[in-house]
């Protein structure tokens, strides 16, 4: 095993966790979990620690905001409040309102089922991160986020492994090349590749412990 393959196998063995089972989601191309996973992509694309917008997600899951009609017909001093208790205070006030717009936009657009976007696009991966950014408060990032784990279900995204989990890679020094990536992971799937790799691009102290480990 040369020194690429160790690096890959500690990052995977002690990071690899999609975002969305760290936040609860069981990811299905199903319209609940696909629209749990866009408020999620939004929330992780503020400036803010990965592990609060993980929380932020929960809070809204318990909520029951979680789906575009429950979001939408929602208070808006509810969605505060659930963002709140996920310690989302910064971006509280602005990301309620655009999770209330967002939700109708989705109802009114794709009749709440992120499948329709998907189906729009036609397979066209660039065409999809518009039509996702469409969504208010979701941007580049946000659409980067939301397809690096929704190609755990739409398989012909992937292998996507964007800009972030690319500098993982940079940091880890390891290729910057999605497919060598992907070899050097073997069996693992690329959402878990790339959210391990965006950990260490968001943590130097993941990388130093992977580089630890493999040393």
């Amino acid at each position: 095993m040369n020194r690429d393959e160790r690096v890959v196998r500690a990052l995977l063995s002690e990071y690899g966790q999609t975002y969305a089972e760290e936040a609860g989601i069981r990811l299905q191309d199903t319209p609940q979990p696909l629209y749990r996973l866009l408020v999620l992509a939004l929330l992780l694309s503020a400036r803010i620690r990965a592990s609060v917008a993980v929380a932020a997600a929960r809070e809204l899951h318990k909520d029951h905001l979680d789906s575009p009609r429950r979001m939408a017909g929602a208070d808006w001093q509810q969605r505060v409040d659930a963002l709140g208790r996920g310690g989302y205070r910064r971006y509280d006030e602005r990301t309620a309102t655009q999770l209330g717009d967002g939700a109708e936009l989705l109802l009114d657009r794709w009749a709440g089922d992120l499948r329709r976007l998907h189906e729009e696009a036609h397979g066209d991966t660039g065409e999809l991160k518009r039509l996702l950014q469409e969504e208010p408060g979701v941007g580049p990032a946000g659409a980067d986020i939301f397809l690096r784990e929704a190609q755990r279900v739409w398989p012909e995204v992937g292998p996507y492994l964007d800009g972030k989990a690319l500098s993982g890679a940079q940091r880890l020094g390891l290729p910057k090349d999605p497919e060598k990536l992907t070899k050097l992971a073997k069996n693992t799937e690329p959402a878990v590749l790339a959210a391990a790799l965006v950990r260490a691009a968001l943590d130097k102290e993941v990388a130093e412990d992977c580089l630890r480990r493999a040393a």
